[in-house]
């Protein structure tokens, strides 16, 4: 799992948006896309049908992960954060070098 998709969301557009800075700015992700969209979920027994936003970002993968999981969860605002990492089977040479060049560590 040498590259990942990671994906999180959030209430507010303005805290995906902050948190996509704080990542691109200590180089745990090479690029953050901020999408709108409508949840259906359960919490605490009850459900719920929410509109978030959510951060899909391009990282790095194994260990590396950790760093960015700690990150996210530092800073996210709900109590039980989804941070969902997807390995990345296939990529262009092009664009895993451009990853590994914006990620650091």
């Amino acid at each position: 799992m040498k590259f990942v998709e990671i994906k999180t969301t959030f209430e507010k557009e303005d805290e995906a948006k902050e948190m996509a800075e704080f990542l691109l700015d200590r180089k745990l992700v090479a690029c953050a896309q901020i999408f709108e969209l409508e949840s259906h979920y359960v919490w605490k027994n009850e459900r719920f049908v929410e509109h978030e936003y959510m951060l899909l970002m391009k990282s790095r993968g194994g260990r590396f992960f950790k760093k960015v999981e700690k990150a996210i969860k530092e800073k996210h605002s709900y109590e039980v954060a989804e941070i969902i990492a997807t390995p990345i089977c296939a990529l262009s040479k092009e664009y895993a070098k451009w990853i590994e060049e914006n990620t650091g560590g």
